[in-house]
């Protein structure tokens, strides 16, 4: 199994989103011994965001490491994603994977019935932290719904959100949100295997 983690918090070590991305490698690793990940931290190393010469392909050192960062991609079985929440939506950070991920021709298609997707077959995992508590729905989730819009568009359905919010609220709130969600890591993983 290839499982690509992505992290995306500018936290560093004080990162939620970060320690819950690690949480659940380190269960997939538990789960199968033949665990085959590959690391990509976009704080670190932020991928150039989206622009016209991007689409025009007219810098080769940019256009190569968006056919290696769409490669690393499809060739994954799970990715793994943190996802915190910054105003109310994602790190640009992410949106520029996201930019080189959902390619016309690769990873969807457009047809007279409509989009297609054309990347099934992975899972998806994401690491959903948040200051606030904003629930399921909520009018001020750009976060975790655009990106259940934007896997399915590209025709991935199984997309798992482990979501820890309330982590600003007060130390207990961080207790409590952080551990929901790593008691949400062992029972989806369990279940998984």
């Amino acid at each position: 199994m290839k499982v690509l983690h992505l992290d995306s918090s500018a936290l560093g070590t004080a990162s939620a989103s970060r320690e819950l991305t690690a949480a659940v490698v380190r269960q997939l690793r538990a789960d199968s011994p033949h665990v085959e990940v590959s690391y990509r931290d976009l704080d670190a190393q932020p991928l150039p965001h989206f622009t016209g010469a991007t689409l025009a392909k007219s810098n080769p050192a940019e256009a190569e490491l968006a056919k290696a960062v769409l490669d690393e991609f499809l060739a994954a079985d799970v990715v793994v994603i943190g996802a915190p929440m910054y105003n109310f939506s994602l790190p640009s950070t992410l949106k520029a994977w996201i930019d080189r991920i959902a390619v016309a021709g690769v990873t969807f298609r457009y047809t007279a019935n409509g989009p297609e997707g054309l990347a099934g077959g992975k899972r998806v995992i994401v690491a959903s932290t948040r200051g606030g508590v904003y629930g399921d729905a909520s009018p001020a989730d750009f976060q975790e719904a655009y990106l259940r819009q934007v896997f399915a568009f590209i025709g991935i359905s199984d997309v798992e959100i482990l979501r820890a919010e309330g982590l600003n609220l007060s130390p207990e709130s961080r207790k409590q949100g952080l551990d929901a969600a790593h008691a949400r890591i062992t029972r989806t993983e369990a279940h998984a295997a």
